[in-house]
């Protein structure tokens, strides 16, 4: 995570620092990308924890990636034919 100091903060970006402040926001650009916007000084629920996670998750192109190309998988494997496979027939 990087840190970036403000010396001059404009009025557009202060408001969204006011609204991080209270609750977190989450940015979308048009392009698609996520990025959440919080406060680090307030100490919330585990909800918050949790939807804090999602947000980063979201961002993580890789897994992102990776999860769209097992959506698509097609094949299957029986649950008898994985334990053949890895030796655990008993």
């Amino acid at each position: 995570m990087k840190t970036v100091d403000l010396m001059r903060v404009v009025d557009a970006v202060e408001e969204l620092l006011d609204l991080a402040t209270d609750d977190g926001v989450l940015l979308r650009l048009p392009n698609g990308k996520v990025f959440l916007l919080r406060s680090v000084a307030e100490d919330d629920d585990e909800h918050d924890d949790f939807a804090d996670e999602i947000a980063r998750t979201r961002q993580n192109s890789m897994l992102m990636e990776l999860l769209e190309v097992r959506s698509q998988e097609q094949a299957r494997i029986p649950a008898e034919e994985a334990r053949r496979r890895l030796g655990l027939d008993t």
